[in-house]
């Protein structure tokens, strides 16, 4: 009989839900998808929804809800945070308290009434598990890997008290060996400068990595000499006076104002050559703890296999440093290494440690289908949604699609695609994606500027070939999810190549992608370039698109030049231009 878990993860940032059916993920989705609210933190109805739907089953034959992390625990760490810091933490534990105890001590009755208004009659209470933040991250981490065993290092702002995590995953079995423990916390620190730089924490620490090669770690020392104290082995403390995380309402102190030269930047103010080499000092400082954890969990391993998740592990800069370090031969990252994953992980967590469910390695490749794991739609409901919203298409076979899509790109457009399953991570693999011409010297300024309405300096990612890829970037094996940055080898794609001349890679796979595998052949064939400009399908402040509703709405409103959605095409210049929205 099959056993089936769902995995929730909710409360904080990044809510999603995931299903898991004897120990293979099948369905996985964030509810900001759905609600088009980004990071949304609410209890994720939507994408459970989906799950039990595309189950295909009665909501009562899944056998184990699993939360992502253990609520009480949580408040315990909470409560003594607010207590060892009283008087001054008191305003922020006064605006905490009904969070607190209805999100942590009632979580229990509030995620069984949740999980009833979204299907009622079943019996959740006895279903609902919880499992340890980290536990989670874990699971994510290794479970889906292609590794038999491993080394796995999980590393974020904090779940309940752990921030890092380290261990080993042997078959169906996971041991933590070591932790650091929360106020000490290398995403929290990472954090404090994003926030320091004025852009948002929890969800603008990408733009501290990307903001890093325009600067100089000349600050470097001194977050080394004041603000944290890093060991050999990679474990460190942070001197809490420069943070005001714990009692404040704020991630800095005066103290840090004063170390670092003046106030936090106001997000609208300009950025200058100083913020630049804040955001190379601390990145510096990041790859260089991560490098340390690496190595020495290389040397109590022993193993040559490194798993990784946690919110850290999405800053694929230090993931290609400790990759071209060689501590470890090969290295998987969970493409939902966030919360968002926790969700994943938790459903892997109780099938295989609470249920003892076999685990299977998946061969060649990992077990997460190229993260492809969200909605999809057939044929005719495209046609018939997206001719409902007012869309003027044609419908072409997939051969023509691919013809004229690859021209089009040739041409120079910016299009829309808008193929299969939805990814499930904060990245867009060729599914839910935007493309271009990577050889255009224009195209990264054009992008950001008319497309996805961001900060110019904002790289974009290529999509290649995974046979050609050696060819082209200095990286000779798979990186199907953008995991790792390293050094673009050609001078002849600019729109892809950052300041310091290097690049996140995602290798296509032909598998795991078939259809995007064509279209980059297909480009090919006309440019002798397997490289694509590939970057999510939203603009800023928006989720990625979901549905072929949403995905009309970004292209009504957008510089998009055409949109592939299903095997139906879309040009900008036949739309009615009465639909366009002005952003």
């Amino acid at each position: 009989m099959t056993a089936r878990c769902l995995g929730i993860s909710a409360y904080y940032h990044d809510s999603a839900a995931a299903l898991v059916e004897d120990g293979r993920p099948v369905a996985a989705a964030a509810e900001e998808r759905f609600t088009r609210r980004k990071h949304d933190r609410r209890f994720p109805r939507q994408a459970v929804r989906w799950c039990l739907s595309q189950a295909g089953v009665p909501p009562d034959r899944i056998d184990v809800v699993a939360f992502y992390d253990k609520p009480l625990l949580k408040l315990e760490r909470l409560l003594e945070t607010h207590l060892e810091t009283a008087p001054r933490g008191f305003a922020s534990f006064r605006r905490a308290v009904p969070a607190l105890m209805r999100e942590k001590l009632f979580l229990r009755t509030l995620l069984e009434r949740e999980l009833d208004a979204v299907a009622g009659g079943v019996d959740w209470a006895a279903k609902l598990l919880f499992a340890e933040h980290h536990q989670s991250h874990a699971a994510s981490a290794f479970f889906p890997s292609p590794f038999r065993e491993a080394a796995i290092l999980t590393m974020d702002g904090v779940g309940e008290w752990a921030t890092t995590s380290s261990g080993h995953g042997t078959g169906g079995e996971i041991r933590i060996r070591k932790e650091i423990r929360f106020p000490h916390s290398l995403g929290l620190l990472y954090s404090a400068f994003t926030g320091y730089v004025g852009f948002e924490v929890n969800s603008g620490e990408y733009k501290t990595m990307g903001l890093a090669p325009y600067g100089s770690p000349r600050f470097a020392d001194l977050i080394r000499e004041r603000l944290v104290d890093v060991k050999e082995d990679g474990s460190f403390r942070l001197d809490l006076r420069y943070f005001d995380y714990c009692a404040g309402l704020r991630m800095t102190s005066d103290r840090f104002h004063e170390t670092f030269g003046g106030p936090p930047r106001a997000k609208d103010d300009p950025l200058t050559q100083r913020h630049m080499d804040l955001a190379a000092s601390i990145q510096s400082v990041t790859e260089e703890i991560v490098l340390r954890l690496g190595r020495s969990l290389a040397v109590e391993t022993g193993s040559p296999n490194l798993c990784l998740a946690g919110g850290v592990a999405l800053n694929c800069v230090a993931n290609g440093k400790l990759l071209t370090d060689g501590c470890f031969e090969e290295i998987w990252v969970q493409p939902a290494a966030g919360d968002d994953g926790g969700a994943l992980g938790a459903a892997l967590a109780a099938h295989h440690t609470y249920l003892g469910g076999p685990r299977e390695t998946a061969g060649p490749g990992d077990a997460m289908h190229g993260a492809l794991l969200g909605p999809s739609f057939e044929q005719d409901e495209i046609e018939s949604r997206i001719r409902a919203a007012g869309a003027r298409f044609t419908v072409c076979a997939e051969r023509e699609l691919l013809a004229v899509c690859a021209e089009s790109l040739v041409a120079g457009d910016a299009l829309g695609w808008f193929q299969g399953r939805m990814e499930f991570g904060p990245r867009a693999l060729g599914a839910r994606s935007i493309l271009a011409d990577a050889r255009s010297p224009t195209m990264q300024a054009v992008l950001n500027e008319k497309v996805k309405f961001r900060e110019s300096f904002r790289p974009f990612a290529p999509a290649v070939l995974r046979d050609h890829v050696a060819r082209w970037f200095g990286l000779d094996r798979d990186s199907p999810y953008m995991s790792f940055v390293a050094q673009v080898a050609r001078k002849d794609i600019p729109a892809v190549t950052h300041v310091d001349g290097s690049a996140r890679i995602q290798t296509v796979h032909r598998e795991t992608n078939p259809l995007f595998h064509a279209l980059l052949e297909a480009f090919e064939a006309r440019t002798g370039c397997p490289v694509l400009v590939n970057t999510s399908f939203n603009v800023w402040g928006e989720p990625i698109v979901c549905t072929p509703e949403d995905a009309f709405a970004c292209f009504m409103g957008t510089g998009l030049d055409a949109l592939a959605i299903g095997r139906c095409l879309l040009r900008k210049a036949d739309q009615d231009p009465a639909l366009r929205r002005d952003r």
